[in-house]
């Protein structure tokens, strides 16, 4: 059998032994530390010398930051699969996507028949099992509308509603050894876990040819499944003992012909043994890896890649698409598809979305993007209002695989974030040690475009921009280099990026100085907003009179069905001194009538939870983004005209002042350092022509502009986000970096060519290939 391509993945199978659950807790960490991806657990509810796995899967996932957990496998007749589709999909949400369904049809069904099972024969038992997978698979499918219903002749589901979505597509593994369990894995199933020591008959070529065959006849690419394989009696000498109880180079001679030959690409040891976990993680894994990459790619030279991305489409080259990239990639008709190829505001139809695990494979990303007549988009959330991080025809570089949160130095709350990680997520982290970073008001806003572009959070007026924290970044450059900058090493990229990041290169990793934050005080008023300027000039009054800890937002709705317009105002004051946070909130009572308020302490990640919704194309896309020093009557006035216009959905204006204009306007590529608000506008299409005259009439009392809440990319927006210097700075720098002007879609900054300014400015509009960090 071939290569099927897959990325190698190394684990453990632990016992999960109730006599000393703190050990097998132990090794689970073990597992991670070692580097290794995958811990697995058997399942027997009926043995009371086990701990509960579904139980201690969860335990395990909220102890861990980085490692898959899957039962390995778990018995499905004393699980019904309608509540397990929602078990699975909650675990997988909160683990942020770690979580794997490794799924059996049973065994031992005397101890099953003891506990309230129902017996099967081995036929019913597959049927059931089939049964089973059409359950849970329609329980996590919230794109159709409608309740799930099944008549099975084992699992009957007579309307269930569907959801929630799973934070990942989770991937069904099957421990299959008959024909009928081998058809069905091929047939239905994402995944085949043997266990190497009873593979007898079939063999495990007959084995994988079944499987092969099912999936063809299912119409399936028997390359969508994974082959996984169970190790049990192996072992580490410095002699040969024979298969698998050698030195780590036999174990990688051994294990190296069972990806290349057999197709297998996952490896999960079954010893509850440390030392020869870590030797696994330390020594096989990197090694095994690093033989697979080589044989793929000497493979892929020769005779093109063998993987699933060989499919040609118009436009994209996959024949060119280095190894390195091939397995983390996607595209149209692949089962996770849909979840990659839209951003929060704009669907798209990319021709490939690639998924890069680090900065080599950025490298790789960018060298191959060049070669390509397509658009490049580059994603690390998929916020960005503009919604540049897809394209339709092209190539997305996403990033979500790139996650990792650190705490470098405790002592002097030195962090490094990859672009990936959502702020949520970051926030999670950082509050073990009591830390944390102001960073937008959206658990799921990805670290890469917010904290390359500016980052107004929740705690601004107390600690500033994200950016002004940024003390280093790792970023691949438009000719994939890969550099360091910071205040001793390339110094002016270090400038550039914190306010203009998304136009010199794909950021790989940040690193920052987070601040000492435990609780906060959250509060949140409902405001009539009959007088809507009236209101927010007693709002802003108040905002500027307020001690630094208060930040707030101010969200404006227009009436609807004769009710008038609402505000919403979000407090959040940062420490824990609830006298002092009282003092600074009491105020906002007044700036109008209050239908509705609530306050409460609360740790700082619980007003920023990363949500993992879905995209499609689902926000308002239509939006314009600006400054002010003050709002002004002139300015509410304005505001009110638009509110009540009814074409506008949505205005929001967020605090920033304080600790921001402590920072002087030449520090940062973000020059704007004398505002104190920043206001977004936001409607629908069909509305998006009224929109533009509104704002044209409020945009004389404006002062700049904030590109996070820009819709509009015309390159006459320039001068709104980067005044002069700035801009004649920045396009002499992206002369230096980016001559070819690569990275030109968001906000392009056309590079300097000494000709005249203003017809480099009229240049700036011309189409391109394009990248984008959001």
């Amino acid at each position: 059998m071939p290569d099927y391509g897959h990325e190698l993945l190394f684990g453990t199978f632990l016992t999960p032994s109730a006599n000393d659950p703190d050990r097998v807790v132990a090794l689970a960490e073990l597992t991670e530390s070692a580097g290794l991806d995958l811990a697995t657990f058997q399942d027997h509810p009926y043995n009371p010398d086990f701990l509960d796995t579904w139980t201690l899967l969860s335990w395990v996932a909220a102890r861990t930051e980085r490692l898959r957990v899957s039962a390995n496998v778990l018995n499905l007749p004393l699980r019904p699969p309608a509540v397990l589709a929602r078990a699975t999909a909650s675990l997988d949400l909160l683990s942020n996507g770690r979580f794997e369904l490794g799924l059996g049809a049973g065994a031992f069904w005397d101890a099953i028949e003891g506990m309230g099972g129902g017996r099967l024969s081995a036929g019913d038992s597959v049927a059931a099992l089939s049964e089973a997978i059409d359950v849970l698979r329609g329980g996590w499918d919230t794109s159709t509308r409608g309740p799930l219903r099944l008549r099975g002749d084992h699992h009957r589901v007579p309307g269930m509603r569907r959801g929630p979505a799973p934070a990942h597509d989770i991937g069904i593994w099957l421990g299959a050894y008959k024909p009928r369990m081998l058809a069905l894995t091929g047939r239905k199933a994402d995944g085949w876990l043997p266990t190497l020591e009873y593979l007898k008959s079939p063999d495990r070529v007959t084995a994988n040819r079944l499987i092969d065959e099912a999936a063809t006849s299912a119409g399936r690419d028997p390359r969508q499944i994974r082959r996984l394989l169970n190790l049990f009696q192996v072992d580490f000498s410095a002699t040969d003992g024979g298969v698998l109880r050698g030195t780590p180079a036999q174990w990688v001679d051994q294990l190296l012909p069972l990806v290349l030959d057999e197709g297998f690409s996952a490896f999960i040891i079954g010893r509850d043994d440390p030392r020869l976990i870590q030797t696994f993680g330390h020594e096989v894994a990197p090694a095994l890896r690093e033989a697979v990459t080589k044989e793929r790619t000497t493979t892929a030279a020769a005779t093109g890649p063998t993987v699933a991305l060989a499919r040609h489409r118009p436009g994209v080259d996959r024949a060119a698409l280095p190894a390195s990239l091939a397995n983390g990639a996607v595209e149209p008709g692949d089962p996770e598809y849909e979840r990659v190829r839209h951003s929060y505001s704009r669907q798209g139809s990319p021709a490939v979305v690639i998924r890069p695990r680090d900065a080599a494979e950025v490298i790789d990303a960018v060298t191959y993007a060049r070669t390509q007549d397509v658009p490049l988009s580059v994603r690390s959330g998929g916020h960005g209002i503009s919604g540049r991080s897809t394209n339709d025809g092209g190539i997305v570089l996403d990033l979500s695989r790139m996650n990792r949160v650190e705490v470098l130095d405790r002592a002097t709350r030195r962090i490094r974030l990859e672009p990936g990680a959502r702020w949520g997520e970051v926030a999670q982290r950082l509050a073990r040690d009591g830390l944390a970073m102001s960073s937008g008001d959206y658990g799921d806003v990805g670290v890469g475009g917010l904290a390359t572009t500016a980052g107004i959070g929740f705690l601004v007026r107390r600690f500033g921009l994200t950016i002004d924290h940024v003390v280093a970044a790792e970023i691949v450059l438009a000719d994939g280099t890969l550099v360091r900058a910071d205040g001793e090493h390339h110094a002016d990229l270090f400038w550039a990026i914190r306010g203009a990041g998304g136009n010199f290169g794909v950021v790989t990793a940040l690193e920052l100085e987070a601040y000492e934050v435990g609780n906060v005080v959250h509060a949140q008023l409902a405001v009539d907003a009959t007088r809507v300027a009236e209101l927010l000039r007693r709002w802003g009054r108040l905002v500027e009179d307020a001690p630094r800890e208060l930040t707030s937002f101010l969200a404006l709705f227009p009436g609807r069905r004769q009710n008038p317009p609402m505000a919403q105002v979000t407090l959040v004051y940062a420490g824990d001194d609830i006298e002092a946070a009282e003092n600074a909130l009491t105020p906002f009572l007044e700036i109008g009538p209050i239908l509705d308020q609530q306050a409460q302490l609360v740790p700082y990640p619980a007003i920023v939870a990363p949500a993992h919704n879905r995209h499609h194309g689902q926000g308002l896309a239509d939006v314009h983004s600006g400054l002010l020093r003050h709002v002004t009557p002139e300015a509410a006035d304005s505001v009110e005209t638009m509110i009540r216009s009814g074409d506008v959905l949505v205005m929001q204006f967020r605090s920033v002042g304080g600790a921001v204009n402590d920072v002087h306007r030449d520090a940062t590529a973000y020059p704007h350092r004398t505002q104190n608000f920043s206001v977004l506008a936001a409607t629908v299409p069909d509305r998006r022509a009224r929109l533009d005259k509104l704002w044209s009439d409020l945009s004389g009392h404006l002062d700049g502009m904030y590109l996070s809440f820009e819709s509009d990319t015309h390159p006459a927006r320039l001068l709104d986000a980067f005044p002069e210097p700035t801009l004649g700075r920045l396009r002499r720098l992206k002369a230096a970096y980016d001559p070819d002007n690569v990275f030109d879609r968001n906000f392009p900054i056309p590079p300097a060519t000494g000709t005249d300014p203003d017809e480099d400015a009229d240049r700036a509009g011309e189409p391109r290939r394009a990248v984008v960090v959001e």
